[in-house]
This record gives C-alpha cells, sequence and structure tokens, in this order.
C-alpha cells in the first residue's frame, strides 16, 4: 500500500495553505494525501476547574476543520485520493508519529485551536529535522509561481540529502534548480598578520559546489542547475532566495545527541525568517551492517 502524504490542519490560513501545498505536492507525486486534525486537550485538563461539553465542542470543531480541508484539497486537485483523521493527543507526538511512515510532513506555519502551541519555533524544534520524512513549513497566503527551487549546499552529509530531494522536487515540478553556497572569511582572517587571496578562495568554493553537482547532473540529467556561490552569511542567502523561488530546501543535523540542536542555528533561523515555502531534510540513517550467518 503507498504511505500518503501527511498535512497537520487546525482551520488557520496557514493550515489552509499547508493543504493547498500538500494537495499540489500529493498530485505531482501521485500519492494519496492523509489531512490530519488534532485534538489537544491539554490546556482544559484541569480536573478542579472542568470546563462543561468542551469535549463535543472540540470533536464538532475537528470535525468541521477537517471537511472544510478535505474540500480545499479535493476542489484544487480532483484527481487525488484524500482521508482525513482526528486524533485526540499531544501535536508534536502525534505528527511524529504520523511522520514515521510517511513520505513527506506538511504543516502550517502558524496554528490556531488545537495547535495553539505550535507556533514556527515549536514546529522547527520538536519535529522538523526529528522525523525521518521532509518537513514542509508553508506560510499563509497566495503565491506566484517562480518555476525554480533553491537547496543550501555546503558538502555536509545533511546537504547531500537536502540536494537529493532537491532534485527530486525539480525533476517533478520541471523547475529550475538554483544550488546556494553560502561562504565567509573567518573573523581571523582579517588579522594583519593574514594574507588570503580572495579570488583564490572564491574559486575554491566554486570548484567545491560544481564538482560536487557533477554527478547529480548525471543522474537528473534533465534539470536545469544554476550554482549561486555567494560570499554571505547562509541564513541572508537562503532567506533572500526564499523571496523569488517556489521552495528553499535546507538540510538537518540528523540524529545529534543534544536534541535541541538537531535543526542547527542556520536551518532554525531561516524556517523563522523565510518568506515561502521551506523543506527540512533528515540524512537517511546509515543501513546497519547485515549479521554473519553460521552453518
Amino acid at each position: 500500500m503507498t504511505e500518503p502524504i501527511v498535512v497537520a490542519t487546525d482551520g488557520s490560513p496557514a493550515a489552509t495553505s499547508a493543504v493547498e501545498w500538500a494537495a499540489d505536492d500529493a498530485a505531482r507525486k501521485h500519492l494519496p494525501l492523509r489531512i490530519v486534525h488534532v485534538l489537544d486537550l491539554t490546556p482544559y485538563d484541569i480536573p478542579r476547574y472542568p470546563v462543561s461539553d468542551v469535549y463535543d465542542h472540540l470533536t464538532g470543531s475537528g470535525r468541521e476543520i477537517l471537511r472544510q480541508a478535505g474540500r480545499t484539497a479535493r476542489e484544487r486537485r480532483p484527481g487525488i485520493e484524500v482521508t482525513t483523521e482526528m486524533i485526540e493527543g499531544d501535536p508534536v507526538q502525534v505528527l511524529r508519529r504520523q511522520a514515521e511512515r510517511a513520505p513527506e510532513l506538511v504543516v502550517g506555519s502558524r496554528g490556531l485551536g488545537g495547535f495553539a502551541g505550535m507556533l514556527l519555533g515549536s514546529v522547527s524544534t520538536h519535529v522538523a529535522g526529528h522525523v525521518d520524512a521532509p518537513v514542509v513549513v508553508v506560510r499563509p497566503g497566495p503565491t506566484a509561481v517562480r518555476g525554480e527551487i533553491a537547496v543550501g549546499f555546503d558538502g555536509s552529509p545533511e546537504s547531500e540529502a537536502a540536494l537529493a530531494y532537491a532534485f527530486e522536487e525539480a525533476a517533478l515540478r520541471g523547475a529550475r534548480l538554483r544550488v546556494v553556497h553560502a561562504w565567509q572569511l573567518p573573523t581571523y582572517a582579517y588579522a594583519p598578520s593574514m594574507v588570503y587571496d580572495l579570488d583564490e578562495v572564491w574559486r575554491a568554493h566554486e570548484e567545491l559546489v560544481t564538482g560536487r553537482l557533477r554527478e547529480w547532473r548525471e543522474k537528473h540529467p534533465g534539470v536545469d542547475v544554476v550554482p549561486s556561490v555567494v560570499s554571505v552569511h547562509p541564513v541572508t542567502a537562503l532567506v533572500d532566495a526564499s523571496a523569488e523561488v517556489d521552495l528553499v530546501i535546507v538540510g538537518s543535523r540528523g540524529r545529534g545527541a543534544v536534541r535541541s540542536l538537531v535543526l542547527g542555528s542556520v536551518s532554525r533561523a531561516v524556517l523563522h525568517d523565510a518568506h515561502g515555502p521551506i523543506a527540512v531534510v533528515r540524512p537517511s540513517a546509515p543501513e546497519k551492517p547485515r549479521p554473519e550467518t553460521t552453518w
């Protein structure tokens, strides 16, 4: 059975944009779409001061949110298979479980109702980078289709995973792929005793990008790839790119021991400041060696 793309909704404008984005992506990838609403009762779980009929009110509201979200998805992409589901629990934990088998998880950048605690900071810290599936964070409002996506690349394993996802998205969309490599000289480089040939440093960064892209161009010959090597802070480069492209893709640090550092400062800052949809991609887990068989 083909696993569906999962999108979370709480009825907010950002969630509606997320549903539309997920429906488009499901159509591109020929995948079903599951729309999930989390019924979070934690704010109302006060035994000494119970709120009468709160459960019935929230479940009724949740069913209406799902009905409208389902209609939005079906009207936008009539050919896709759409299912809806309301799940009681903590939003972060529910979404992590939903993403365990999903090819992609899509969320809005800001929430209401059942996602009152899931502002962008919570999404980036507790969901993006913590699940194997790519997590796409969508801003509210309509966006123009520009036919170009951007990916941040610094030569690390995390950015390799982001590159793989970026090439797949570009191929599916028939979009140009801008590979953004931002670099800065270290602070001590400006000391009087340090001498740098800036042209040589620049060429070294360009060679890093063009050399690594050769293999990817061979795998995806139909993708128009444009390297963008710039000498600015990576956050500035990617946030600026987000105003000009349909999607920005960044890598996460993967399975770090310190949970708060899973995303990394660049990915977290881009999530907060970007102008459009952002996809956070985590490196795949290395395959465990198979045990030897003794006969």
